[in-house]
């Protein structure tokens, strides 16, 4: 499978909500980071993530970007929020065969509490 075909496989899980399979296309030793959160591992990660779940109504892809083992995946993530639908900009790098490397980019505004 190459890296484009992994991290497709696993967006369509994770848009499935299908977090078991989702987990499939993650190294144990995923290192994450975003706006809001960082892991490094695949489980607490996915814990994360399935707690995201809920408000993800659905998502539409803009533009996807390989070169070589790292792909960059821009789209719009439309919420059962009052955040609406938030642009993102999410890099996977992957190493045999699945994903090892996340990093998120997106404006966490809308999804922080006012101070």
């Amino acid at each position: 499978m190459s890296a484009s075909e992994t991290v497709n496989a696993f967006r369509t899980a994770w848009e499935a909500k299908d977090l078991g399979t989702a987990r499939m296309y993650l190294s144990d030793d995923l290192d994450f980071a975003g706006p809001i959160d960082t892991f490094d591992n695949a489980d607490d990660y996915i814990q994360a993530i399935t707690g995201l779940a809920h408000i993800v109504a659905s998502t539409t892809t803009r533009r996807v970007l390989v070169d070589g083992q790292d792909v960059a995946v821009f789209y719009d993530m439309h919420t059962a929020t009052p955040a609406g639908t938030v642009p993102i900009a999410e890099w996977y790098h992957v190493d045999s065969g699945r994903i090892s490397m996340i990093r998120v980019y997106f404006d966490p505004r809308p999804f922080t509490p006012p101070s």
